[in-house]
């Protein structure tokens, strides 16, 4: 999830930005889109309205070697339509984006949508690769997944560790990145900081990072049943008005009996924290990366009003990381699993950061 200071930090909208203040309510999408069109003069498209879980699974799923991964991902669209690679986070799977998917493809986007490493149908070539998940790893095996499937350049939206790989590939592969819709803004993790202690209600925020460093969380997160209990019991903290059913939790769910997802996911988080040090051959793009590199793709900025982890969500912290064409937007209501629980809004974002 996101740097655990990017919300603690200003009050106020840096110059540039244009703050829309939406409801997480699908009605008011085509607002955001006016106010897109206003700046830039260009006609967008207004996606249609989508009642949250409309959709329940994809009609394709496919797979492809990709680096050291067989990537598993969902495909909708036609097949020659501009690409918009979706990039979910945790603890969560493709699914984040099975009302998003539709509403793009019909507007005549190629969508492609991955099951990241550790997740779903997503599995390493060789048993002898490290099972490691620093945030440049990550990017590259997307960069690796656009590469397989000959895409030189994609819009790229995502939330949580979706909107960090995203942000990773703005930043050191612009000419990768069209545009941008990045949850919670720019979520480059940056370890240094992560070395010193934060706001009380920060570190609280960050419980299960804290547990995963324990002898106790590892146990958990190796443990099927007691991993999905946890990841359940956080799906309610970090949206608290989300009413999801059990059948749409478990059809998430399947994707964390990957058999490297316990492995990945610990790697992840103590990696952050300092507990493990990377492999040395992604050395070179962390030091580019400690950096806080600027983003200069279009991008349209998003944070979830009921998200614990970008309140107050006015997106001035991160503001000026982000030196090209920006909207940033408030979304009222909705919480930190923002595609899902809000389809149309994510999906308008990604045309419109299309259009900036």
């Amino acid at each position: 999830m996101i740097n655990r200071r990017s919300f603690s930090k200003a009050v106020g909208l840096g110059t540039g930005a244009t703050a829309v203040s939406l409801s997480g309510l699908p009605t008011n999408a085509a607002d955001a889109s006016a106010a897109v069109r206003q700046a830039s003069g260009a006609p967008v498209p207004a996606v249609p309205v989508v009642t949250p879980g409309t959709h329940t699974a994809f009609s394709t799923l496919k797979h492809v070697k990709a680096g050291v991964l067989d990537i598993g991902y969902a495909e909708a669209g036609p097949a020659h339509g501009p690409v918009v690679v979706l990039l979910h986070g945790w603890p969560y799977d493709i699914h984040s984006f099975v009302d998003v998917a539709p509403l793009l493809a019909d507007l005549g986007y190629r969508v492609l949508v991955p099951y990241l490493r550790g997740h779903g149908s997503t599995r390493f070539l060789s048993r002898r690769t490290p099972r490691t998940a620093e945030q440049s790893a990550v990017a590259l095996d997307v960069i690796a997944f656009m590469d397989a499937l000959k895409i030189e350049r994609a819009v790229l939206a995502g939330f949580d560790w979706g909107s960090r790989t995203a942000d990773i590939i703005a930043a050191l592969w612009p000419e990768r990145a069209k545009a941008l819709v990045s949850t919670s803004g720019y979520v480059i993790t940056n370890r240094k900081s992560q070395l010193e202690p934060a706001l009380p209600a920060v570190e609280h925020n960050w419980w299960y990072q804290w547990y995963f460093a324990t002898e106790r969380g590892k146990k958990a997160m190796e443990n099927v049943d007691e991993r999905i209990a946890l990841c359940r019991y956080v799906w309610t903290l970090v949206s608290p008005n989300w009413s999801f059913d059990e059948a749409t939790y478990q059809r998430t769910a399947q994707a964390f009996r990957n058999p490297d997802y316990a492995a990945v996911v610990l790697y992840n988080y103590r990696w952050r924290i300092g507990l493990v040090e990377g492999e040395h051959r992604f050395d070179r793009y962390e030091k580019l990366l400690a950096l806080q590199p600027s983003i200069g793709v279009p991008t349209v900025t998003l944070d979830p009003a009921l998200d614990p982890f970008t309140a107050p969500g006015d997106g001035a912290g991160y503001r000026n990381h982000f030196t090209g064409p920006y909207e940033h937007r408030t979304i009222a209501n909705v919480g930190h699993n923002l595609p899902q629980e809000a389809p149309t809004v994510f999906a308008q974002a990604v045309i419109d950061a299309d259009h900036l």
